[in-house]
């Protein structure tokens, strides 16, 4: 019944179309699973996460309700659901088989998952903004720190390194502006304030070392199944935007990372971004065209990118065009909107004469959807209503005994889980500072000193010349001849003193240049 080199997603018995199959060699033609809550999206998500795995295609996804975290445990008969997943692969024909997935669990906390991290640099300007919801003009100084941390060898590594790097700026404001434009005190202020909000949210955690590397995302088990890793995001969702800005880095160091490949046989890597919706809400459009770029150019990089969301609307049409692999499940159209909004879904697909798509989008019910994926040739296949199948592995979450015997199985905690804090900006930063601190303090006892010597030539010359007044015939030496020679001790020692020895190397750079 599977066409080799296809992933069997459902079918149907009377009254439904051909079995749908996504086909490898077009997985990286990028998708869309959309529907109202409690429709199924989470069951169809799991349901290819599970397919492309089997196929030897790691996986990415975000597990924003806890439930995903069942794909590292095989699925059970005493489930809930069993007769029901029982009966639904009797009807579209497929043998259903409980097993586990190579699962690796990931935590920007490291509560629920190995730690993971990136650095200040790694990130950017561009996104950074973004997550700290950054104006204009804020935007600018903070591309001028990271210009002025290149040029001046300071690694931005956390948010401790930017933070050092800002209160540099706002010292040296006067001299940067005249180079970079002008640098106001408030508007450095402003930036600070938002990262002190980040660090709040827990943004500090995010920045570090040592950074994710992507080849630890991208293995393969040993049966030659790829891994399946789940973002533990349950809490990251109480910040919406680290969470989508989070997803947009990863999805962009895979774009910068990955070699050209072409179109492959099948993915190198699938990226689902579920509750996509945030990462377009309130975007500018600088965003936006670079998610576009992405989606468009990763590909050629064998990456496959699958937005989840609750409304094919929530995307942008110019990426939304891009998603040839489609499951839409139902819809509900209860005001003026909605209607619309599901007028534009069904004009999304190729049309079927056996049935009005707008209808059957209303129409389907939980773990049943209207499908269209990409045929030969990269042609969108006419819609259909599909079955989705049952998942193999568990149908919600796992327990933490479960979840530590995962995590320690992937023996990733020994890269990740202790943090290391380099040599990087803030350090360099606060040795400068020392160091400039040191010199003026020698510079100041070097004052001191002077003025010290300059008394006490004041004082020679004050006691020389009572001396004279008070000497008869056969007095002493005169007081032009003590003055000088009180001046020559002086200079033999401040000879010894660094300022002495610049005055000597001035006075003999002049006698050289007369010559």
């Amino acid at each position: 019944m599977l066409t080799e080199g296809a992933i069997f997603v459902g079918g149907g018995g009377e009254g439904y179309g051909v079995p749908q199959e996504l086909l490898l060699r077009y997985g990286n033609r990028h998708g869309l699973i959309a529907g109202a809550t409690g429709t199924g999206k989470t069951v169809t998500l799991q349901t290819l996460a599970e397919s492309f795995s089997a196929a030897g295609v790691p996986v990415f996804l975000a597990d924003v309700k806890g439930d995903l975290a069942g794909l590292a445990v095989a699925g059970s008969a005493e489930a809930k659901p069993h007769e029901a997943f029982v009966k639904r692969c009797a009807t579209i024909g497929y043998e259903l088989q409980y097993r586990s997935f190579p699962v690796a669990f990931w935590d920007l906390y490291g509560e629920q998952g190995t730690p993971v991290r990136t650095t200040v640099t790694e990130m950017g300007p561009l996104l950074l903004s973004r997550l700290m919801e950054l104006s204009e003009p804020q935007e600018g100084v903070l591309n001028i720190a990271f210009r002025l941390a290149d040029e001046e060898g300071l690694p931005l590594l956390d948010l401790k390194d930017l933070q050092a790097m800002l209160v540099w700026i706002g010292e040296n404001a006067a001299g940067i502006g005249l180079r970079y434009g002008n640098v106001s005190p408030a508007t450095v202020g402003a930036i600070q304030r938002q990262l002190l909000v980040l660090e709040n949210q827990g943004g500090a955690r995010l920045f570090g070392e040592p950074a994710l590397d992507l080849a630890d995302m991208m293995r393969v088990a040993p049966d030659g199944r790829g891994q399946v890793n789940i973002l533990a995001a349950d809490r990251l969702m109480g910040s919406p935007r680290l969470y989508a800005t989070f997803l947009l880095w990863l999805l962009s160091e895979l774009f910068e990372d990955l070699p050209e490949v072409g179109d492959p046989e099948k993915p190198k890597f699938v990226f689902f971004f579920d509750e996509a919706h945030l990462l377009f809400d309130d975007a500018p459009k600088a965003l936006v065209d670079k998610v576009e770029q992405v989606a468009r150019l990763i590909r050629s990089k064998g990456v496959g990118v699958y937005f989840c969301t609750q409304n094919p609307a929530d995307v942008p049409d110019d990426i939304l065009g891009q998603l040839g692999n489609r499951v839409q499940h139902a819809l509900r159209a209860f005001t003026a909107k909605d209607q619309k909004d599901l007028a534009r879904a069904a004009e999304n697909y190729r049309p079927n004469p056996r049935f009005d798509t707008e209808t059957a989008i209303k129409e389907v019910g939980t773990g049943e959807a209207v499908t269209s994926f990409l045929e030969a040739k990269g042609v969108p296949g006419m819609v259909e209503r599909t079955l989705v199948r049952p998942p193999a592995s568990r149908l919600g979450p796992v327990t933490p005994d479960e979840r530590r015997a995962v995590i320690a199985a992937t023996g990733l905690g020994f890269k990740y889980d202790t943090p290391v804090d380099r040599d990087s900006a803030f350090e360099r930063l606060q040795t400068r500072s020392e160091a400039a601190a040191k010199a003026a303090a020698e510079a100041a006892a070097e004052e001191e000193k002077m003025k010290a010597e300059l008394r006490e030539l004041k004082q020679a010359r004050r006691y020389d010349g009572t001396r004279a007044d008070r000497s008869s015939a056969g007095r002493s030496p005169s007081r032009s001849d003590s003055v000088a020679t009180a001046f020559g001790k002086s200079l033999a020692r401040q000879l010894g003193t660094r300022t002495g020895q610049a005055i000597v190397r001035g006075i003999l750079g002049s006698l050289f240049k007369s010559r």
